[in-house]
């Protein structure tokens, strides 16, 4: 199955986005530090390339903290980028962002050059969060589902320092299969664009070898690390609808039930501190994922380059005749 979700105004914010970057000076990009690859939108890279970046790694601390490091250090590698990992509900880390965008920035502030940033991300990665808190009250709505920021706003957090919030925004068309099963497990695709059953065991299959001794904590088998990271990922699903009593009639696993717990144990982090890819991981991903393109690009214009000599020779053929 591939996920895809790109509603109506997502087409929208891309094109609102394109207009405002003339006029931005640093982008803010809010990555799900338990999934920062694969929640990082190429398609913002694209309209905002040659801006500096902050990379912010959200949620960080419900993620496993020696692969936050692994990702930070792989962000700050990269040039005019910075990053940092947060935990938007905790004010003082929020607030030296404004200290990072004057860094990628030295030459803006002051009322004659006021700072200019645009924030962006992923649905349900948490920037309403991150707004409200820098600003101290309410001012975005938030929510634990993909989709609640509709519109831009432009919110003053001084004098000299403007930030333009963007809707959260996905791309048109996800081409890592397995970017698509984590934005799915995090709660960043709409619930009608996916099978919940499918992402649970997508994930399931992420977490059993590095995080089986979360698994056994959390559900209580009774089973050793190395036999949980064996299981296959459909017995491991039956394995958690028997714990949770997700059972109908006659001791049957009610797999709809087992998957909405995974899901749910994950977004809640009540499964533990865990992040779903390495860099490493990821990039080995998108080579894959450019390589299949490439085989089916190759393909495609095999097909076309045959199509065209058949109606040539076809062509050819009634001349003669």
């Amino acid at each position: 199955m591939s996920i895809q979700w790109f509603p109506g105004h997502m087409h929208a914010t891309r094109k609102a986005m394109l207009e405002r970057i003339k006029d931005i000076d640093v982008v803010i990009e809010m990555l799900d530090a338990r999934l920062p690859g694969s929640s990082a939108n190429p398609m913002l890279a694209e309209l905002t390339a040659g801006r500096p970046t902050l990379k912010v790694l959200n949620k960080q601390d419900v993620a496993d903290p020696e692969r936050t490091a692994q990702w930070l250090a792989h962000y700050n590698a990269q040039p005019s980028t910075r990053a940092l990992g947060l935990d938007a509900s905790v004010t003082a880390p929020a607030k030296a962002l404004i200290a990072a965008c004057f860094e990628l920035a030295p030459l803006r502030g002051g009322m004659v050059k006021p700072m200019r940033v645009m924030i962006g991300g992923v649905p349900n990665v948490g920037k309403s969060t991150l707004i409200n808190t820098l600003v101290g009250k309410r001012a975005t709505k938030t929510g634990d589902e993909a989709g609640i920021t509709k519109n831009e706003q432009r919110i003053v957090l001084a004098d000299d320092f403007y930030l333009y919030d963007t809707p959260g925004m996905l791309w048109p068309k996800i081409t890592v299969p397995e970017t698509g099963y984590l934005l799915a497990a995090s709660g960043a695709v709409g619930r009608n664009a996916y099978d919940e059953e499918e992402v649970a065991l997508e994930l399931l299959k992420v977490l059993q070898q590095p995080y089986a001794h979360l698994l056994e904590a959390r559900y209580k088998w009774g089973l050793a690390p190395g036999a949980i990271a064996a299981m296959p990922d459909h017995e491991l699903l039956d394995a958690v609808g028997r714990k949770r009593g997700a059972l109908m009639p006659g001791g049957r696993i009610n797999t709809q039930k087992a998957a909405e717990a995974v899901l749910n144990d994950f977004r809640s982090a009540t499964l533990g501190r865990i992040t779903l890819e390495t860099p490493a991981q990821f990039l080995a991903w998108q080579h894959a994922a450019e390589q299949l393109q490439a085989q089916r690009d190759a393909e495609r214009l095999q097909r076309q380059t045959q199509r065209r000599s058949d109606f040539h020779a076809s062509a050819k053929r009634r001349k003669k005749t």
